[in-house]
């Protein structure tokens, strides 16, 4: 299945209404680390896509800090499932259901519609946060409140302690 990418992320961000610019580097902004370095944010800016897959066929989009982790523990409980029918998608699941490899999967425009997104509260410390853009070199800025109501998204505590 071939991959999404950056002008896949700019065409949702224009049908959503936003006027965001993706913007591309010539280094890799692959890890949260690489990308607060090129943008020259601090890393809890950084926000990191991550899918997960609730008994193997529900799939979740966590939107986390880039200086926190996921707890798949939190996640289970919020779905009311065992911690071992939570999982992270693998990079092929990403792609098929996400549309974009890991290290440029976007918060929005997905290749499966509607996929429900949780932001971290962690996120809450920020006005304004970068998001991967749809490539390992690829991010955009958005202002936190905008990204929560373009993916509907609610926010939970989903940090692990």
């Amino acid at each position: 299945m071939q991959a999404m990418g950056v002008r896949d992320v700019e065409l949702a961000l224009e049908r959503l209404g936003l006027d965001i610019e993706v913007i591309e580097f010539d280094s890799s902004t692959a890890t949260s680390q690489q990308a607060a370095d090129n943008v020259g944010c601090e890393l809890g800016q950084i926000v990191k896509s991550l899918g997960f897959l609730i008994e193997k066929s529900k799939p979740i989009l966590v939107l986390a800090s880039g200086d926190q982790s996921v707890d798949d523990r939190k996640l289970a409980s919020r779905f009311q499932v065992g911690r071992k029918k939570v999982r992270m998608m693998n990079p092929e699941q990403c792609l098929s259901v996400l549309g974009y490899a890991p290290g440029g999967v976007p918060p929005l425009g997905h290749r499966q519609p509607d996929i429900p997104v949780i932001i971290d509260d962690y996120l809450r410390r920020y006005q304004r946060i970068y998001a991967a853009g749809g490539a390992a070199n690829a991010i955009f800025p958005i202002e936190l409140a905008v990204l929560r109501r373009v993916t509907k998204a609610v926010f939970a505590d989903m940090a692990r302690a």
